[in-house]
């Protein structure tokens, strides 16, 4: 679901992929609907291709929305409410117990509760995948 989920450099909020053209993307406003192009000069990310660094291994960014969701029950967050930087950090700890804290910086964790905000007030409710590893295989295969 959040490989049609994009994040232009330079513009705010979050896109949602619609059509592909020869040098550039059309891609809609998630908060205002608006249509526009993404050109190949634009660094364009898709929300599915990041990962949150953690000691073990990196967590999908879809993993930390899902583990966002379960802690505040499907609501946003606060962000002004969970005070400076250290409250930030403390509460991402909740959510993601194992993250790197020296490669992970505040900025990052303002910017990834950004997002969840934006795609739960746009009514998005699941942001893993229903297509499990088995169908895609079995695609793959036919």
């Amino acid at each position: 679901m959040l490989k049609t989920v994009l994040s232009i450099s330079g513009r705010p909020g979050l896109f949602k992929l619609v059509s592909q053209g020869k040098n550039m993307l059309i891609v809609e406003s998630i908060g205002t609907g608006k249509r526009t192009p993404a050109y190949a000069h634009d660094k364009v990310i898709s929300l599915g291709d990041i990962a949150i660094y953690t000691y073990e291994e990196d967590i999908p960014l879809a993993d930390v929305f899902e583990s966002i969701k379960e802690k505040n029950e499907g609501k946003v967050v606060d962000i002004k409410a969970l005070g400076g930087e250290k409250g930030i950090r403390e509460y991402f700890a909740t959510v993601l117990p194992d993250f790197d804290d020296e490669r992970v910086y505040t900025n990052d964790i303002k910017k990834v509760f950004s997002w969840y905000n934006i795609l739960v007030g746009a009514g998005f409710t699941e942001f893993k995948s229903t297509e499990t590893v088995d169908n895609v295989e079995e695609n793959e295969e036919k």
